[in-house]
């Protein structure tokens, strides 16, 4: 049996969607498509992955890994809350296109995908990370999404916002969020997310909900000792201890929505990824198919000759 070579490194798992639309919103809508659609999206995202790319080392091995969310309105939480996620839009034709392309553009780096129709890009990158760290890797996940602060399980993983140039581990995550990383499900059940339209408990904000979480650890410990609550002083603890009995299903329904799936079946760790010449020349071609144009081609072509296969 051969050695496993990415034993102890780190695992690098790319919260694709959130680079995809920072793109998407933040740039022109320029480089048309030949079927006339904008690929502002496409070349943001494409700058993003070649940034990253070389910030690890553009000629060495990384184990790295991409999730994308195609689960809007389909994913299994939708099925234990129909008002999960009911306020975002099914992305029209355009998106969907640039959406498309670029998934395509990180397949052709070589670096691998993952998504689906029943779970979300977050539940792929908690199943990742859990067989990361199986095999003995620290993880890094590249996003500012809060709710991945959950994958902060050991004292070597990292979420590192990319765009904001910053890393935080499990540490820092409990100092500006007032909770543990994995009592974050339970602070969610009864704070909520208006983002994600997870309903939570009326009254109780974010500093209550740490407040909360931090006293009593959990939910099921907060349901038990919930006469307790008026000890901790807290201003409004005999509404909140009312609210926490009348929403008490809704606390626990938005727990469950928030938690992460780390236990998605046939999944597994992608080999070790290298960017090749023979990548780099299959990506420029697919850039040149769907005539986008600019910097992001010069800087693909100025890698190309650098790289080996």
């Amino acid at each position: 049996m051969s050695a496993d070579h990415s034993k102890g490194t780190t695992l690098y798992l790319v919260d694709a969607s959130i680079y995809i639309f920072r793109a998407y919103f933040s740039l022109p809508e320029r480089w048309p498509s030949p079927q006339g659609y904008p690929q502002n999206a496409v070349y943001g995202y494409t700058s993003f992955l070649l940034d990253f790319i070389q910030d690890l080392g553009a000629r060495q091995s990384h184990c790295v890994a991409a999730t994308f969310d195609e689960s809007l309105g389909s994913c299994y939480r939708n099925r234990i809350y129909p008002d999960y996620k009911v306020s975002r839009e099914l992305p029209d034709e355009a998106l969907a296109y640039q959406l498309d392309a670029c998934r395509r553009v990180t397949e052709l780096m070589g670096i691998a995908c993952f998504a689906g129709s029943e779970y979300e890009a977050d539940d792929y990158i908690a199943t990742l990370a859990r067989l990361g760290r199986e095999r003995g890797q620290g993880v890094t996940v590249v996003s500012r999404d809060k709710d991945l602060g959950q994958i902060l399980l050991s004292e070597h993983d990292r979420l590192w916002d990319y765009a904001g140039g910053s890393r935080m581990d499990r540490g820092q995550f409990c100092e500006k969020f007032g909770v543990w990383p994995e009592q974050f499900a339970d602070y969610q059940g009864l704070v909520g997310d208006s983002i994600d339209d997870i309903p939570g408990v009326p009254a109780v904000g974010a500093k209550t909900g740490a407040r909360l979480i931090q006293a009593f650890g959990s939910l099921e410990a907060l349901e038990e000792q919930r006469d307790e609550l008026t000890d901790l002083s807290i201003r409004g603890a005999a509404k909140i201890s009312k609210n926490l009995h009348s929403h008490w299903q809704s606390a626990i329904i938005s727990r469950q929505l928030a938690r992460l799936a780390d236990t998605i079946e046939g999944i597994e760790l992608p080999a070790p990824f290298r960017l090749t010449q023979t990548a780099a020349a299959a990506l420029l071609e697919y850039l040149e198919q769907i005539q986008l144009t600019g910097g992001v081609i010069y800087r693909l072509r100025s890698l190309q000759s650098s790289l080996e296969d």
